[in-house]
């Protein structure tokens, strides 16, 4: 007589390709939400920091007369003995002065950006302040050399990111924050703005209005061209 085996229970190869698929269809599904939700997070981060460097800023004017610029940089030094140093181009160097005139944290200074991969460090020593990497912001100046200050058009935007490939010609980056761009103006607000597709620059009106443009009706007005300073990318020397 034949004893019968009992079976054991368990999913055949085909069963097993099918519940794969399956789990796979659903992370597609559920992937774009959580990425929306990343964003939208990193966004709220941004938004909250440069909302902390914008008082900075507003102390420091009180203090200086202007926002940190080149002449700015000598009244820094001499008032407070400072080894760091302000010397250059980048949105790090002008940053810096804040941190010299007695910021105590360099995390406000970051944002989520391709060209920031980690947080600062909050080693604020010479050298090291707002190093290469460090700073998601860029910084708008009302010149070469001159800062703005708090007396000038509401409008006027101060603090911007996330900037494309850390460059200057205003061209923001769509990716980080699902295409939006963080504005930081002078009248102390701090708003994620869409970026245009097709050139990605962020609109201020009309008629090809964007945020760089000067001339009458305008925040800059006729007698202002300003210039962007690009947060200096990880790898770049200074």
């Amino acid at each position: 007589m034949k004893i019968k085996r009992p079976q054991h229970g368990g999913f055949t190869l085909v069963e097993l390709l099918v519940v794969i698929a399956i789990i796979a269809a659903l992370a597609g599904f559920a992937l774009p939400t959580i990425m929306q939700k990343k964003k939208a997070a990193d966004r709220a981060e941004a938004i909250n920091n440069v909302r902390q460097i914008g008082i900075g800023l507003s102390d420091f004017d009180s203090e200086y007369g202007s926002f940190p610029d080149n002449n700015t940089a000598e009244d820094v030094k001499e008032a407070t003995g400072t080894s760091l140093s302000f010397g250059g181009t980048f949105s790090n160097d002008y940053f810096r002065q804040l941190i010299a005139a007695g910021g105590k944290s360099e995390k406000i200074f970051w944002c989520k950006t391709p060209y920031t991969p980690k947080k600062p460090d909050d080693v604020i020593s010479p050298g090291k302040a707002l190093d290469a990497g460090e700073v998601g912001f860029g910084y708008v100046m009302a010149s070469q050399t001159d800062g703005q200050t708090s007396s000038g058009d509401p409008g006027r935007p101060l603090i911007v990111a996330p900037l494309y490939k850390a460059g200057t010609n205003w061209e923001f980056d769509p990716e980080p924050y699902g295409d939006k761009a963080i504005i930081f103006r002078l009248d102390q607000s701090a708003q994620a703005e869409t970026i245009r597709t097709d050139n990605k620059y962020v609109n201020i009106g009309g008629n090809g209005r964007f945020l760089q443009t000067v001339g009458d009706n305008t925040p800059w007005g006729s007698d202002i061209n300003p210039i962007l300073r690009a947060p200096q990318p990880r790898g770049a020397g200074r």
